[in-house]
């Protein structure tokens, strides 16, 4: 599969928003589209025009290590994005005859990672980066209840968050929620773009949301595995969680997640109620 659209609109996308204010670069009069000219990064870079146009065209397969973080740079990538760029390169040259199709069903949680994740007290689950939850303990199936819509197959946060309604109610800030999802969902492209069922994904989500499809294009990348996130329970209301995400060693492609609430705080006092109610609901799901 030939990845060069994804090379060009990402660098595409990457140089609109930078001005030349920016770039320490005088304006040099009107501008037909916004951001640097190619002229310009190609200056900032230190190589010729034509090479830089080549590079933006998608045509990475070759392009030195060297080249590459002079076009981050002055591009003025986040390490995230930067990453990008050198997976993408980093794809276009692998030979034809060594890409790999993940097939579906591939994905499957080995008994001690379930193990593991039932002796967690807090919810915790272990997901793709296509966003797909595999597994979780009980307190996670509670938290994450609103996704389990379809028995046929995994609950998916980014199916969730562009398609289900109850999404604008479990994301308070359901913007973010979306622009993280997305951006995740082009990080798992960079790193896996043969993954088919990524590939249906991103058509069915592009087919069916206006939101996600103009998200898609803007080529938006994202690598963080801590933090803070705000949810809206259908049960016990708010809850500020910190996270907190490790990838699995044994299982590449996998990821276990765990929520935590500050000790002694409203949302420490809204995951024990929701343990009670996890253990007596049957609106819980199944394991």
């Amino acid at each position: 599969m030939d990845n060069r659209a994804d090379v060009r609109e990402f660098l595409v996308s990457r140089r609109a928003r930078i001005t030349p204010a920016q770039a320490g670069l005088p304006a040099g009069g009107p501008r037909r589209v916004p951001g640097l000219r190619r002229s310009e990064v190609a200056a900032l870079a230190g190589v010729s025009v034509e090479y830089y146009a080549q590079v933006e065209r998608g045509s990475l397969r070759g392009v030195s290590a060297g080249v590459l973080e002079a076009i981050a740079r002055a591009l003025r990538l986040d390490e995230a994005e930067r990453t990008h760029l050198l997976r993408l390169a980093h794809e276009a040259g692998a030979a034809a005859a060594r890409r790999r199709r993940r097939q579906p069903g591939e994905w499957i949680v080995r008994p001690s990672v379930q193990w593991s994740l039932d002796a967690l007290t807090a919810p915790a689950g272990v997901g793709t980066g296509r966003l797909d939850l595999l597994a979780t303990n009980t307190l996670g199936r509670a938290m994450f209840s609103d996704l389990y819509t379809d028995p046929g197959r995994p609950p998916n946060f980014a199916r969730f968050t562009f398609l289900d309604e109850a999404a604008r109610r479990f994301h308070p800030d359901w913007d973010l929620a979306a622009d993280t999802a997305v951006a995740n969902l082009r990080t798992a492209a960079g790193k896996d773009p043969h993954d088919k069922d990524l590939h249906d994904l991103v058509g069915e989500l592009s087919t069916r949301s206006d939101d996600f499809r103009r998200r898609w294009a803007s080529h938006d990348v994202r690598t963080h595995g801590t933090g803070v996130k705000h949810f809206h329970h259908h049960v016990v209301g708010a809850l500020t969680l910190a996270y907190e995400s490790f990838d699995l060693r044994a299982d590449p492609g996998l990821t276990m997640t765990v929520y935590t609430a500050e000790p002694g705080s409203p949302s420490a006092e809204a995951l024990t109620l929701l343990a009670a109610w996890a253990t007596t609901s049957p609106e819980v799901p199944a394991s």
